[in-house]
């Protein structure tokens, strides 16, 4: 039998077909890259989403024990939920242990140095704490909130992606 030399030749891809797998390859990577940073930014929003509800519930139950809420202020906020409870000897009312600086799991606890931290959002911004009595305040008891993957707040375009608890 005798080989036709044309069919030797052909053992390889052509260019074409090299061509189409890459773009084919291409095309599915790009839509999984672009759903990895959809379902990352989402998982954020709900990190945060989740993280208010538990401070709101820790400052509800802080009035409860102390008749008013804390002082529109980060530093006293994160003092009062924990810091005041953990620096007691005995120790005393922890009203929110996941904020224990040792353990940063949660990450939304950036120590400053001194006897407060800072509380801040899956984005690293600080969370916005205000008491109903303070003059920027939209809800009567307080407004918590985070400023969202852009870090602004305010204005209605830019406040688009902020979480808050009113």
């Amino acid at each position: 039998m005798k080989t036709h030399p044309s069919s030797l030749l052909r053992r390889g891809f052509t260019l074409i077909e090299l061509l189409v797998v890459i773009t084919i390859i291409m095309i599915l990577a790009g839509l999984s890259m672009g759903g990895y940073g959809y379902v990352t930014r989402k998982q954020a929003d709900s990190q945060a989403a989740i993280q208010i509800s538990l401070l709101s519930k820790a400052l509800e139950e802080y009035k409860l024990d102390n008749g008013v809420y804390p002082a529109s202020n980060n530093l006293e906020l994160f003092n009062k939920l924990y810091g005041d409870g953990a620096a007691t000897t005995p120790p005393g009312k922890i009203y929110l242990a996941a904020l224990d600086p040792k353990d940063r799991s949660q990450g939304w606890v950036e120590p400053s140095g001194g006897p407060f931290s800072k509380l801040v959002d899956p984005w690293g911004n600080e969370y916005i704490y205000r008491r109903g009595d303070h003059a920027e305040a939209k809800n009567p008891d307080f407004d918590l909130l985070s400023k969202g993957k852009d870090g602004l707040t305010g204005t209605t375009a830019s406040s688009a992606d902020d979480i808050d608890n009113y």
